[in-house]
This record gives structure tokens, C-alpha cells and sequence, in this order.
């Protein structure tokens, strides 16, 4: 704002005292600095305004760059899935006619002569065998990690056993009422 150094205050100061003199000087130092400190507010609320207002604006269109971009992709989904509709239209009415029976959708033959609907069933056998082969390994490592016979000797879980079964485990056998535990 206002550039005053401090030389120039007592410059000012010195004249005002003459001027106006010492009786309403402080009277009017006063009011000077509520003018002073009204004119501030009003320029951090013009500034905080236009502040806003430009936010505001920037929020504006960044609101509508996301529309345009949310209406692209739902047109780009749409699509896609318009695609998948007409595919897996098509694979039903294959499926159906395979169900049928239809060799007709079968007759095309494979390098071995064998049909194209025998080769897919062996394709799908051999996946079985494969993912249960890895299954049965997998399975087989996840139980061996720790041996049965050192689960044994230290004490592992054989079983789960509810809380109250562990500590009932370790209360005295005697029939005694409980406050005999205690002394």
C-alpha cells in the first residue's frame, strides 16, 4: 500500500501537532486509525471477492471438463458393451446349437483329423488335470512347511480350542470350592 518509513511518520506527526494541536490530536490520531483500519478490511474483502470469484470460475470449468470426459467414456462403454452384446450373441447361438446336437458348427477339423469340438473337451481335460496336479502340490507344501512330528514334541495347535478350554486346562482337579486356589 502506503510506503511511510518511519521518518516520514514523525514528519507527519510533528505537523499534525502543530496544526491541530495537542488537545485533539489523539482524537483525531484515532479516528485516522479506525478510517485506516476500515479502508484495510475493505481491501482484503475486495481482494478475497475476487479470489473467489476467479475459484469459482476455474471450478466452473474444470466441472465441465469432466463431463465432457465422463460423457466420452460412457459413450466409449456403451459402445464397447454393444460389441460384447453382439458377441456373446453370437457364442450362444453357438452353445445352443451345440447343445442340440448341430454338428454342422463342428465341422471343421483339426491337423489330426479329429473334430474342432473333440479338441476343445481335451483342451479342457487337460486344463483339469493340470490345475489339480498344482492344486494337490500346492496343498501339499502348505501342509509340510512345519513336520507333524516337531508340531508334536513342542506343542503346535493339533486342534483350536476356545479360551475357556485353555484356561480350564490349567485350574487345579480339586472339587474344593475356588477360594481354596487363592490360599
Amino acid at each position: 500500500m502506503i510506503d511511510l518509513g518511519l521518518s516520514k511518520i514523525a514528519i507527519i506527526g510533528v505537523v499534525a501537532l502543530i496544526v491541530i494541536g495537542p488537545e485533539k490530536l489523539p482524537k483525531v490520531a484515532r479516528m485516522a486509525g479506525t478510517l485506516y483500519g476500515r479502508a484495510q478490511r475493505y481491501l482484503n474483502q475486495v481482494k478475497s471477492e475476487v479470489t473467489r470469484e476467479i475459484e469459482l470460475e476455474e471450478l466452473k470449468n474444470l466441472q465441465k471438463e469432466v463431463q465432457e470426459a465422463a460423457e466420452s467414456v460412457k459413450q466409449s462403454v456403451e459402445k464397447s458393451m454393444h460389441g460384447v452384446e453382439n458377441s456373446i450373441s453370437g457364442n450362444l447361438a453357438e452353445v445352443e446349437n451345440a447343445w442340440r446336437g448341430d454338428t454342422s458348427v463342428y465341422a471343421a477339423q483339426d491337423h489330426d483329423g479329429h473334430d474342432a469340438h473333440e479338441a476343445m473337451l481335451r483342451a479342457t481335460q487337460d486344463d483339469l488335470a493340470r490345475k489339480a496336479r498344482e492344486f494337490r502340490r500346492k496343498k501339499l507344501v502348505r501342509n509340510s512347511a512345519i513336520p507333524g512330528w516337531y508340531k508334536q514334541r513342542h506343542g503346535g495347535k493339533q486342534h483350536v480350542q476356545s479360551a475357556a478350554a485353555r484356561v480350564a486346562r490349567f485350574r487345579p482337579r480339586s472339587a474344593s470350592s475356588p477360594s481354596s486356589f487363592y490360599s
